[in-house]
């Protein structure tokens, strides 16, 4: 499975930005794909995930009603759009999934935010105030 993410850039506070996760080697409609976040100093937080084999979309608090998540199976892409960002949303974004489509159905409502075995290679976001 090879996750590349795109999109990440500088916005204003109040801006949006979207975040591209393409994905490859796996069957896209049977995979999942979780967001993530880090700061220098502390870990990877888990933001949203989403079963592509469903559309059933996981969001942590901190996110919630503000980056929704999405997929289209036919770029075999998945995206994170940021809207109302705030200075802290600054941070480098990764998108990763479990070992393979297997795993898929199951991944955000059973392990999100916990064992992605894929991960892209992150794209930075700054966010001005």
């Amino acid at each position: 499975v090879q996750l590349v993410e795109s999109g990440g850039g500088l916005a204003q506070a109040g801006g949006s930005l979207r975040l591209s996760c393409a994905v490859s080697g796996t069957t896209f409609e049977d995979y999942a794909i979780g967001w993530f976040r880090q700061v220098p100093g502390r870990g990877r937080e888990g933001i949203a995930c989403i079963s592509n084999s469903d559309g059933e979309t996981f969001y942590s608090d901190s996110v919630k009603g503000r980056f929704p998540v999405s997929g289209n199976s036919a770029e075999k892409s998945v995206y994170l759009q940021m809207n109302r960002l705030k200075p802290e949303d600054a941070a480098v974004y990764f998108c990763g999934g479990p070992i393979s489509s297997y795993l898929g159905p199951y991944y955000c409502q059973i392990f999100w935010p916990h064992f992605p075995a894929q991960w892209g290679q992150g794209t930075p976001v700054t966010v001005s105030s």
